[in-house]
């Protein structure tokens, strides 16, 4: 049985500066596969409340349920499943999804598609940078598509600390091409691991270069995110999985959120590199099918 164990790979202070660790180390883990936690502090009364006089300390852990990889150098991450929460009751008033997405440098940003189904009058395109009243700690720096289904915008809140905590806990079964050529492992050692009971977990090359406007144009990213299934054909040899929730941005660097730079759904991948991702547009809310091919990495834990 394999213990999961946190370990904090990356400390940055309240002015984003490095604490102790490395973005390297946090660079190389993600690289890995690796699970990713990250922990702040903040105020009642500063970041949840303003009118209160409540000025408790809150600690906070979230799971980011995607990784990004950016040009080989770059982390980041978004929160995949989490509804808005409002402290300390229950959830805000519009059920929407909220992905928090955090860069290795403590820069972060939101896109919120609503799930209601309220129309919206909103139009697509920059919008202004307006940060909530009496938060001097929020920093917006772009803000997009106020007033439609999917608003989003980047900004920085300063936490007293940010600390990434990740479970490196992945081994790589199998890697293979676009065209399902193994470079190493093998698909034997990926069915041995699931037929065990093991967990599954992909990393996808390329997943969004779609999302750039011209060809060829997007930089090189892998997106990691757990598979919630698996199935094999034993007489084909195909091993196919169904992921968990996955959002796809434009990979930069910085990564941000930007109009139509970004949607989420699931995959479905096998071992010959045929992918097929079942897209949610945010702001319509429909759902299309598109057929890839990418290069793959299978891993068990």
């Amino acid at each position: 049985m394999i213990s999961v164990t946190w370990t904090c790979v990356l400390e940055l202070d309240s002015a984003r500066r490095v604490a102790s660790g490395s973005k390297a180390s946090l660079v190389e883990a993600i690289r890995r596969g690796a699970d990713l936690r990250i922990y702040t502090e903040f105020r009642h009364n500063e970041h949840i409340d303003v009118t209160s006089d409540n000025p408790e300390l809150i600690r906070e852990a979230a799971e980011f349920g995607v990784t990004y990889l950016v040009d080989d150098h770059w982390a980041a991450a978004i929160m995949s499943l989490r509804q808005p929460v409002e402290l300390p009751a229950g959830f805000g008033p519009r059920s929407s999804m909220s992905f928090f997405m955090y860069n290795q440098d403590g820069q972060q940003a939101i896109a919120r598609p609503f799930l209601n189904g309220r129309p919206s009058a909103g139009t697509l395109g920059p919008a202004p940078n307006e940060s909530p009243a009496n938060m001097p700690k929020y920093h917006v720096h772009e803000s997009w598509d106020a007033g439609t289904n999917a608003p989003s915008h980047n900004f920085i809140y300063d936490f007293d600390v940010y600390r990434y905590f990740v479970s490196d806990s992945w081994r790589q079964v199998l890697a293979h091409d676009a065209e399902g050529q193994v470079e190493s492992g093998s698909v034997e050692e990926l069915v041995a691991a699931f037929s065990s009971g093991c967990a599954l977990k992909i990393g996808v090359h390329g997943l969004c270069a779609d999302l750039s406007p011209e060809a060829g144009e997007a930089a090189r990213h892998e997106v990691f995110v757990q598979a919630g299934s698996g199935y094999y054909y034993t007489e084909q040899k195909h091993f196919i999985a169904g992921s968990h929730p996955v959002i796809r941005v434009k990979p930069n660097v910085p990564m941000r959120y930007q109009s139509r730079s970004w949607d989420f759904g699931w995959l479905m991948v096998r071992t010959d590199g045929h992918v097929v991702y079942r897209r949610c547009d945010p702001y319509t809310l429909k759902f299309t099918d598109i057929r890839f091919r990418h290069r793959i990495r299978w891993f068990v834990r």
